[in-house]
């Protein structure tokens, strides 16, 4: 069949993200021996009549949009990414009765919500390489494919959904061949990342979170020679800045320093990062295995300094754990950016100033400090169950589409936006989602980009604000 795959993401704030898993269910689609195109509406002038015009020169038997992101997270300016899919799909309806497929993270996250709103034909609920291969063979043997694991669709209005254990990783590598169905060069100029992925699953049980829904519980791993071995195939094609994008990089912990030590003994010539480091598994062996890796920039979700909102947020970790990640640091030429999101369960005023007083006594000056205020809440999520339990959320799931953040009853969130901009205004290696959310970044990154800067940016967070206000932006 000729298949064509929309990847609907648009988001470049703070750098555009190389959608690696479009391209792996495109990757595994033309394996099943399906005619596959991808039409990537990222960098796209005028979104509609790209998808007309591909329409037209594809005469697709069916349609894939790639959804990554409901919203941007973002309680102080949210946007709602997901009331972009009503007009693609209606371009798509009046070129082609074609079914209609949901795939990626955001179906996963809430999939009845998403293919009511938008009257797709089917989703594909978690491994998209995986499942949709099998979607499509059935559909082309005009099969009900309602026994597929993965799938989702309403039926006579009812929404209808099969789970299953789905294996991957067994066989297979943890990255694609980008330049096989985007443009990448276009994402490296803007600062972009090349991702790959180790695992899939994720043993915490943080109660905001939605990795669980989409991924599973039980950890996936890929063998890590096949890692190294990917790696080095990107940097021999030119792709040398690479991001581990696993849920948690360090868990577990065995995973990735067999990982890290096997890409010591190669060395290949990239540039490592991962943002996603739990503050359990950091130690000087790991970080030291990292560097010799070629780490260039790691990253630490921590959330809170605040044991309080460390419970409330159930992330299996204290704040001890939390000061001896930061000592380990101290230890180590690694710049590290460190990750908090105020508001959580729990959260007071006195909770809010011990994270403070923790990033400005703890963490180098040289390394960045992003707070996230407030949370988005997710149905099915334990956060949604306790937001309605204190009366914080009276809203039905489907009117969750609609970005909705939770922020504690105990919390005046007026003091603490105040507090924070005087935190930033003193600290200019201290970041929130307003400057991450700056309208001009991406012609930063690519000025960046044309002057030899080198992934990551965040880096260099304290000269970037140091030299706007000497244009006289407040940020």
């Amino acid at each position: 069949m000729n298949i064509l795959i929309v990847i609907t993401n648009r988001y470049c704030g703070p750098v555009p993200v190389i959608p690696i898993g479009a391209c792996l269910v495109a990757e595994a689609s033309e394996r099943a021996g399906h005619r596959v195109r991808v039409l990537d509406l990222m960098f796209a002038d005028d979104p509609m009549r790209a998808l007309k015009s591909e329409l037209s020169k594809t005469d697709p038997h069916v349609i894939g949009l790639s959804v990554r992101n409901i919203d941007n997270n973002d309680m102080q300016n949210p946007v709602a990414f997901f009331k972009e899919l009503k007009p693609l799909i209606k371009a798509i309806r009046s070129k082609t009765r074609s079914p209609v497929v949901l795939g990626g993270a955001a179906v996963s996250v809430m999939p009845e919500e998403l293919l009511h709103y938008t009257g797709a034909d089917w989703a594909v609920l978690g491994d998209g390489e995986v499942v949709f291969p099998k979607l499509l063979t059935s559909l082309s043997h005009s099969e009900m494919p309602d026994e597929i694991p993965g799938i989702a669709w309403f039926e006579e209005d009812v929404f209808r959904k099969n789970t299953g254990y789905i294996a991957r990783f067994s066989d297979s590598y943890p990255a694609p061949d980008f330049h096989r169905w985007i443009n990448v060069h276009n994402y490296l100029s803007r600062l972009s990342t090349i991702p790959i992925q180790t695992k899939l699953g994720c043993h915490f049980k943080c109660v905001y979170c939605t990795y669980r829904k989409i991924e599973g519980h039980d950890y996936r791993l890929c063998d890590p020679t096949n890692v190294v071995d990917t790696i080095e195939n990107l940097a021999a094609r030119g792709l040398r800045d690479i991001e581990f994008v696993d849920n948690v990089f360090n868990s577990p912990y065995d995973h990735a320093l067999a990982i890290c030590e096997g890409l010591a003994q190669v060395r290949p010539d990239v540039r490592l990062q991962s943002l996603e480091l739990n503050p359990l598994f950091i130690d000087d062996v790991l970080l030291t295995a990292m560097e010799r890796a070629g780490f260039v920039g790691v990253g630490i979700t921590v959330e809170s300094a605040s044991n309080v909102v460390l419970n409330g947020l159930q992330k299996g970790f204290t704040v001890e754990h939390v000061h001896k990640a930061a000592e380990v640091i101290r230890r180590h030429a690694l710049p590290c950016l460190w990750i908090f999101m105020l508001g959580g369960p729990g959260e007071t005023k006195e909770t809010v100033q011990e994270t403070l007083r923790f990033a400005d006594q703890c963490i180098r000056t040289k390394d960045v400090v992003f707070f996230n205020t407030g949370i988005r809440i997710y149905p099915g999520t334990e956060l949604e169950h306790r937001a309605r339990n204190e009366g914080v959320l009276t809203l039905s799931p489907e009117e969750m589409l609609e970005p909705v953040f939770y922020i504690s009853p105990t919390l005046d969130l007026d003091w603490l936006i105040n507090t924070l901009h005087t935190a930033l205004a003193t600290h200019m290696n201290y970041v929130d989602s307003n400057t991450i959310g700056l309208s001009f970044l991406p012609t930063l990154n690519r000025l960046g980009y044309r002057i030899g800067v080198k992934s990551p940016l965040w880096r260099h967070t304290r000269f970037i604000r140091r030299g706007l206000r000497l244009f006289g932006m407040d940020v």
